[in-house]
């Protein structure tokens, strides 16, 4: 139903890393009580593979150990994977989610096929339940799945709703001030 907010990321030695992801809600919960949450480094529950890959789970499930958030209508994973030179890692991905990785330090390979530094890679959504990504150098990756909704969408800026008229009402919401101006929920 409407939230406005600011991040504010700090820079370190004049550099600035972050990335962000918002889940759409299917129609039936558009209209519920916005609310924002920073999670911040340390409440991000993180595990080691025995190969020596860090895995921290931001959302959904990965190898038993549940991440920070959990949304049941699109089951979100949202893993960031520190893959040493010469491992590789698996991860369970139910049939029928739609998937995508992005590899923000070095090169993996995923299905024999290179994805390069700063690239994204949108996996096959073809019944398989996982994939696997292999790094012959170092490198970290974020990695995305979740539950496709199978509802039309209709986006302008930053709103998404699922259709025109909809999204209309929410410009006009927005010029009448009818947003929150959010509370935070810090973990």
């Amino acid at each position: 139903s409407g939230l406005i907010h600011s991040e504010l990321p700090e820079q370190e030695e004049g550099l600035m890393e972050g990335f962000q992801l918002w889940v759409n809600l299917p129609a039936k919960n558009k209209m519920i009580a916005p609310f924002y949450r920073d999670i911040p480094r340390e409440a991000i529950p993180e595990f080691r593979t025995p190969e020596g890959v860090t895995v921290r789970v931001i959302a959904g499930v990965s190898h038993c150990t549940a991440g920070a958030v959990q949304r049941p209508d699109t089951e979100p994973l949202y893993l960031d994977l520190h893959l040493p030179a010469g491992t590789r890692f698996e991860q369970a991905i139910p049939a029928g989610h739609n998937a995508f990785l992005y590899t923000y330090r070095g090169e993996v390979s995923v299905a024999g096929k290179a994805v390069a530094d700063r690239f994204m890679a949108i996996l096959a959504n073809d019944g398989a339940d996982g994939t696997v990504i292999e790094a012959a150098q170092d490198a970290r990756v974020i990695l995305v799945a979740g539950a496709p909704l199978n509802e039309p969408i209709a986006q302008y800026g930053p709103f998404v709703m699922n259709t025109t008229a909809e999204i209309q009402q929410t410009l006009q919401d927005y010029r009448d001030g009818l947003f929150e101006t959010g509370e935070v929920q810090s973990l």
